[in-house]
C-alpha cells in the first residue's frame, strides 16, 4: 500500500472518531472518575476504554449507551453524523511531498489505469445519457 492510500485511509478513520474521544474523556475526568472507575461501572475493559478516549476504535452503539448512563449525559450527541450522502465523502488533505505525493500518483494511475479509465467511461455515459439516448432513436428512425 502506498504511503498516500495509507494517509487516505488514516485521514478517513479520523474524521470518522474525530472528538468522541476527546469529549468521552472531558466528561469523565470533569466529575473526577478514573478510567479504571468507569471501566468497572460500566462493565467495559479498561483497555476498551483507553481505546475509545485515545481514537483507536469507534465505540460501540452499547458502548456509547452504557457511558452514557454511568456518565449521565446522552454521548449520542457527541458522534458526528455526515451529512453527505452515502456515495459522497469530504477529504481534507495536507501535501507536505509534493514530489511524493506526485510519485504516489502517478504509480496509482499506472496500477489502475483500467479502472480509472471505466470509471471515467461510465462517468460520461451517465451524464451524456439524454444525447445519446437521442442519438439513438434518430439513427433507429432513419433521420
Amino acid at each position: 500500500m502506498t504511503p498516500l492510500c495509507q494517509l487516505f485511509i488514516q485521514l478517513l478513520i479520523a474524521y470518522l472518531q474525530m472528538e468522541f474521544g476527546a469529549r468521552l474523556k472531558e466528561i469523565r475526568t470533569s466529575l473526577n472518575i478514573s478510567q479504571k472507575e468507569l471501566s468497572e461501572q460500566t462493565g467495559l475493559t479498561l483497555r476498551t476504554i483507553q481505546r475509545i478516549e485515545n481514537n483507536e476504535v469507534k465505540p460501540s452503539l452499547y458502548s456509547v449507551k452504557v457511558l452514557g448512563e454511568m456518565l449521565k449525559t446522552d454521548l449520542s450527541e457527541f458522534i458526528k453524523t455526515s451529512e453527505t450522502k452515502a456515495y459522497e465523502f469530504n477529504l481534507n488533505l495536507k501535501i507536505t511531498d509534493m514530489n511524493q505525493f506526485l510519485n504516489d500518483l502517478k504509480a496509482l494511475v499506472i496500477t489502475h489505469s483500467k479502472t480509472i479509465f471505466i470509471i471515467f467511461l461510465v462517468i460520461y455515459l451517465f451524464t451524456s445519457y439524454t444525447d445519446i439516448k437521442s442519438g439513438i432513436m434518430d439513427a433507429w428512425s432513419g433521420k
